[in-house]
């Protein structure tokens, strides 16, 4: 059974277009309540959160409308952050959780991804199979057994507090100035409440969302903002978040930037020695640094590479009983803690670390040093296939042959936007550019 509507991460694209419609989204509540609700009976529910994009609300909406005409109870919890969702799923004990985000995406555009009851998100084949019943008439509830919805106030008070309890010290953050911005998103609320009562004296960025300026100019995939607050305000660290906040990237005391594979080489090594490694390995994928491998390599360790989305890492960790893994975009995994990246939770890791070793975050924000790296990505129209290019195929089969031995090349779809991503390694800078120089100059004329 194929997956269409679904990509990497849920169902994502541009507010108001198909598939992001009020129309779709109700179809889409309807197919999933059918689906998790299979015994008649109506004590299913559903968790619905969101991020602060100004279309949410009709998303919610119109999810909450499919939901309930199938008989699925709908309790809403408004804007938190996305692992709070699947925090919430399996502590409330629903059947499913919903989290209506475009993560990183710009205003324009949202998703909705779901979590089944062990607050884990579904599998590719139960995708597709909600997907499916999308095309065939999906059967409501009797008049009788349509489902309630609610408002729920408490569920961000309860992400806060447990949020707090994976911070492993016998101490507090007194004494530490951190910034953290929260990209005007979905933990602009959650993410300053928590390093505060932990102690830490905490400087905002980006917690006045608006509807419209989420991850504008803000949040971790631009970190300028972040490093400029941190430098300005003389503080200790800096955490941005992207806008549903499963993302993170560490910013030392000078403003230099930790990205997501950094964070993981620091946790895998500590865990390691701490005897917390399960299974002596990272899972990470096929984007992250060589460096990165080689740096695990030299401790002992192994790196379980994927397919790129960090749905893919939380099932090889499942699959082999790991408990670490990540992206180098900024999803840190701990399946100690959560369900999927948790931005917040990875901060208060980073700061543990600092609390115990004593050492500023510029002695931590550096554990290995990185192969050069170019990522580029071009962007086609729908229905163009460029990828199928001979001329394409050849200049790819050019620069693999240029690179062999010497680095890696890695070309991709994007799951989430109409975008072929090139990436390629090596150790010569100037091989390293030409060779995804002339991919992306081939992609271009093919598109």
């Amino acid at each position: 059974m194929t997956r269409n509507l679904f990509g990497t991460d849920g169902v994502r694209g541009t507010a108001n277009t198909y598939p992001m419609t009020a129309e779709m989204a109700l179809r889409l509540g309807a197919a999933a309540g059918r689906w998790f609700r299979t015994d008649g009976r109506n004590g299913h529910r559903v968790v619905i959160g969101k991020d602060t994009r100004l279309s949410g609300y009709m998303l919610e909406n119109a999810l909450t409308a499919g939901l309930t005409s199938t008989g699925m109870n709908v309790l809403l919890l408004g804007p938190v952050p996305t692992p709070a969702v699947g925090f919430l799923t399996r502590s409330m004990r629903a059947d499913l959780g919903i989290m209506i985000s475009a993560s990183h995406n710009p205003a324009h555009d949202n998703g909705i991804k779901f979590f089944g009851p062990d607050g884990f998100k579904l599998s590719d084949e139960v995708e597709a199979e909600i997907e499916a019943a999308l095309a065939g008439e999906i059967r409501l509830a009797q008049p009788e057994n349509i489902g309630r919805a609610k408002r729920v106030d408490g569920g961000l008070a309860r992400y806060v507090e447990y949020a707090k309890t994976t911070f492993p010290h016998r101490g507090r953050l007194t004494g530490l100035k951190v910034v953290v911005d929260c990209a005007n998103g979905a933990a602009y609320r959650a993410a300053p409440e928590v390093l505060w009562e932990l102690g830490a004296e905490v400087i905002p960025v980006g917690v006045s969302p608006n509807g419209t300026n989420i991850n504008d100019r803000c949040g971790s995939t631009y970190t300028q903002t972040a490093a400029e607050a941190v430098v300005a305000h003389g503080a200790d660290l800096g955490i941005s978040l992207d806008g549903d906040a499963d993302r993170v990237m560490i910013l030392d005391e000078t403003g230099r930037v930790a990205d997501g594979d950094q964070i993981m080489a620091l946790l895998a090594a500590r865990w390691a020695e701490a005897g917390r490694l399960k299974g002596g390995a990272l899972v990470a994928t096929v984007m992250s640094n060589l460096g990165l491998e080689r740096f695990l390599q030299g401790r002992g360790l192994r790196l379980e590479r994927t397919a790129v989305g960090d749905r893919y890492v939380v099932e090889r960790m499942r699959e082999g009983g790991f408990n670490l893994g990540g992206e180098q975009s900024g999803h840190i995994v701990m399946t100690d803690y959560a369900t999927t990246g948790d931005g917040l939770i990875a901060g208060l890791q980073f700061l543990a670390a600092m609390a115990e070793t004593g050492q500023p975050a510029s002695a931590l924000v550096r554990q290995f040093e990185t192969v050069p790296q170019m990522l580029k990505n071009v962007r086609y129209q729908a229905g163009q296939e460029p990828l199928a290019s001979a001329g394409v195929r050849r200049v790819i089969a050019e620069a693999e042959a240029a690179l062999q031995g010497q680095g890696r090349l890695l070309i991709r779809k994007s799951g989430t936007e109409p975008l072929i991503r090139v990436m390629a390694e090596c150790e010569d800078e100037a091989l390293l550019a030409r060779s995804v120089e002339g991919i992306v100059a081939a992609l271009e004329r093919a598109a």
